[in-house]
């Protein structure tokens, strides 16, 4: 089989990943391709005897000399493709102030198409449609992202507006933001509060206003990831087992992930899961009671409690709406 096809474009798409990047690892370039480090040695080689200037740091990675810049590129159909999907997503999923910058990024990459791909972009972009359940930014906070964006990039403190979800009072606080993340159809960051001393993680949905500042960065932080893990392992967590019918079982299994779900074994015509919850008197309950009477909790007591707790609620508001009408 001739491998020199495949060479040459394995040896482009390296070209353009070092024109995308600051400095690119060999190691990230083997793995991305599926080679071995000796195969992106030689293609690397293979570029500079070409004339592309590349220079190398050990232990670093390789980098562009500055200025050398590849003449416009021409993309594939299903790179056109994929554009239109993160197009829609950028519109429903972002801020306006990112998405603005996106759609003027859009008209510049548009713009190199050929004439057979724009008319196929315009064909099936007006047949897709993202829609989301909630607002995910407050109308006072238009350029969220933008702003937590700049200062993690800069190093720079943000100020920020912030109104939690139990209090109606807003507070004010300087973060160094960490890292931006969008987990169960919400964005949230979390950064270091200087009026905690601690790291907190907050819901872009609930913050009134935000600006970055020229004030620097105090801690050298690690990876978003770092931090993240960390909550994961140092938050408290109750085992918890329910019973489920098998026709509902299938159709938990996205959102059981946010409740800790651990495993799950089949019992008949039941599945039963378990859990290692970390809100079991809000978050779990209230979930439960989505599919309640499909289920049955094993254990523990206190979820049973809690449950029977919030049903009781709900049927007195029921009534005290009912009675007001009569």
């Amino acid at each position: 089989m001739d491998e020199t096809p495949k060479r040459f474009d394995r040896i482009v798409a390296i070209l353009i990943q070092l024109q995308s990047k600051k400095i690119v690892k060999a190691q990230e370039l083997a793995d991305r391709f599926e080679v071995s480090l000796r195969t992106i040695y030689r293609d690397i080689r293979t570029l500079e005897a070409s004339g592309v200037p590349i220079y190398s740091e050990a232990g670093v990675g390789y980098a562009l000399m500055d200025g050398y810049r590849l003449p416009p590129v021409m993309f594939t159909r299903e790179e056109v493709s994929s554009f239109i999907a993160a197009e829609k997503l950028m519109q429903k999923f972002t801020d306006p102030s990112l998405g603005t910058h996106y759609a003027s990024a859009m008209y510049k990459l548009k713009s190199v198409l050929k004439s057979n791909d724009k008319d196929y972009l315009s064909n099936i972009e007006s047949r897709i449609l993202m829609q989301t359940a909630e607002p995910m930014f407050n109308d006072n906070s238009p350029n969220t992202l933008a702003v937590l964006f700049e200062g993690i990039a800069e190093k720079k403190q943000i100020l920020l507006t912030y109104k939690t979800f139990d209090k109606e009072e807003t507070t004010q606080r300087n973060l160094e933001p960490v890292g931006v993340f969008h987990d169960n159809n919400n964005w949230y960051f979390l950064g270091y509060c200087h009026l905690r001393k601690d790291y907190r993680q907050f819901r872009t949905d609930r913050i009134q206003g935000i600006k970055k500042t020229e004030i620097d960065f105090t801690i050298e932080h690690d990876s978003l990831e770092t931090y993240l893990d960390k909550n994961e392992k140092t938050i408290p967590t109750t085992k918890v087992r329910i019973l489920v019918e098998k026709k509902i079982a299938r159709y938990l299994s996205h959102e059981r992930k946010y409740h800790g779900f651990v495993f799950e074994e089949e019992r008949g015509d039941e599945i039963e899961m378990t859990f290692r919850c970390h809100n079991i008197h809000d978050g779990f309950p209230r979930w439960f009671l989505m599919f309640g009477d499909y289920a049955k909790i094993l254990e523990p007591e206190s979820l049973k409690t809690r449950t029977l707790e919030l049903l009781e609620i709900n049927k007195e508001r029921l009534l005290q709406k009912n009675s007001s009408k009569a």
